[in-house]
C-alpha cells in the first residue's frame, strides 16, 4: 500500500512539508498504523548485543529523521530495533535557509542541507524523559556559530546533559552542512574531541557506548587514520557512514544541488567503507552499517561486511515500514 498508494501521493508535495505532516499524523493517527501496516517481526533470533547493549533486532532508524525526539515512540512501534535522535546541539538553531531538501525521484536518493535544524538538547531531554523503554541513540553536533577551536565544548554540553537519556552517542563530525565542521575529521582535532568525551565517560559510575559516525568520502588513509584514533581513544565503535559530496552517475534534475546526498547512490560506497574498516582492523570495534539500503539484501551485504547493525533513512521514505520486516525477515531466513 505504501509503494503504490500513499509514496506517490506524498511525492506530489514538498519534502519537508511532508516531513512534518507524517510527524503530525503519526503523532496523532499513529494506532492506525496496525490497520494498514503489517505487524513488527518479533522473534528472539533477531537480538543481538553489541557494546554491551541488548538490541530488539538489528534494524535502527539513523538520525536526522527524528532530529528532535520527538516521535521515537511511535517510530520504534513500526517494528525498529532502535531509535536515534539527533543531531542535537547546546542552543536551539533554525539550520540553513530552505529550500534544503530535495528528492532525486529517478536515482532514488534524497540530498539535503539542513544544517542540524533542532531545537537544542534542553528541548529534546523533556521529550526523552517519556520514553517506553526504546533504545535510544544520541547524536551529538556543535552550533553553526561555534569555531571550530571551541567545538569540543559544545560536544562537551550535549553528552552531560543528554548522559542519563540515552543509551549509547553518536559524535557527529561528518555533515557536509555546517560549515568547516569535517575539519574535525583530521587526526589532531578529532582525537582531542574523542579523548576529552572518553574521559568524561570513564569518570561515570556505568559508561555509555560512544560511536564516531564518519563520512564516505575519507581516503583509504583518512580511513586508516580513524582506525588509529579508535584505538588511542578506545571509544565503542563507528557508524559508516554519513551522506556524501559525491554527484556521480545522477542523472535527476535536483542533481546539482548542494549539501549531503543520501540513497541508492551511497549503497556500494557505504559496504565499501565499512569493509575496509572491518578488515583492516581486524574487527576490533563494532561498526553500524548505513547508506543506501533499499532491500533486504542491501542490508544483508552490509551485515556480512562487517557491521553488526544497520539503521535506514532514505530507504525507509523510499520504501516504506515494510522494509524493516523485510529486512528482519531475510535475516532469519538466513539463520
Amino acid at each position: 500500500m505504501y509503494k503504490s498508494l500513499i509514496r506517490p501521493l506524498l511525492f506530489k508535495f514538498d519534502p519537508e512539508e511532508v516531513h512534518h505532516f507524517t510527524f503530525s499524523f503519526l503523532k496523532n493517527f499513529g494506532f492506525l498504523a496496525q490497520f494498514f501496516l503489517p505487524k513488527p517481526i518479533e522473534d528472539k533470533r533477531l537480538e543481538r548485543e553489541v557494546f554491551g547493549l541488548k538490541f530488539k533486532n538489528p534494524v535502527g532508524l539513523a538520525a536526522g529523521f527524528d532530529k528532535d525526539a520527538k516521535l521515537f515512540n511511535e517510530l520504534s512501534d513500526l517494528g525498529f530495533g532502535f531509535i536515534e535522535i539527533g543531531t542535537l546541539t547546546p542552543k536551539p538553531q533554525p539550520g540553513n535557509d530552505k529550500k534544503r531538501l530535495f528528492r532525486l525521484k529517478e536515482d532514488s536518493a534524497i540530498i539535503n542541507r539542513m544544517g542540524f535544524n533542532n531545537g537544542g538538547v534542553d528541548q529534546a531531554i523533556e521529550r526523552l524523559k517519556k520514553n517506553k523503554n526504546v533504545l535510544i541513540g544520541g547524536n551529538i553536533g556543535k552550533n553553526k556559530g561555534t569555531p571550530n577551536g571551541e567545538a569540543v565544548n559544545d560536544y562537551k554540553i550535549c553528552f552531560e546533559k543528554l548522559f542519563p537519556y540515552v543509551d549509547y552517542f553518536v559524535v557527529n563530525v561528518s555533515s557536509p552542512n555546517t560549515p568547516n565542521l569535517r575539519e574535525l575529521q583530521d587526526k589532531k582535532p578529532l582525537t582531542e574531541l574523542l579523548s576529552t568525551l572518553q574521559n568524561l565517560n570513564l569518570e561515570k559510575p556505568k559508561q555509555k557506548p560512544i560511536l564516531l559516525k564518519i563520512a564516505p568520502d575519507l581516503t583509504d588513509s583518512q580511513l586508516l587514520d580513524i582506525i588509529d584514533i579508535i584505538k588511542e581513544t578506545q571509544i565503542a565503535g563507528v557508524i559508516a557512514t554519513n551522506t556524501t559530496l559525491s554527484r556521480e552517475n545522477l542523472t535527476s534534475e535536483n542533481k546539482a544541488e548542494t549539501g549531503g546526498l543520501s540513497g541508492k547512490p551511497l549503497t556500494k560506497r557505504s559496504t565499501e567503507v565499512i569493509k575496509f574498516l572491518s578488515e583492516k582492523s581486524g574487527k576490533a570495534f563494532p561498526i553500524i552499517g548505513v547508506g543506501g539500503i533499499h532491500t533486504a539484501q542491501d542490508a544483508i551485504e552490509k551485515l556480512e561486511a562487517g557491521a553488526s547493525l544497520v539503521q535506514l533513512y532514505t530507504g525507509f521514505i523510499y520504501e516504506g515500514p515494510e522494509l524493516i520486516n523485510e529486512i528482519n525477515r531475510e535475516i532469519l531466513r538466513r539463520g
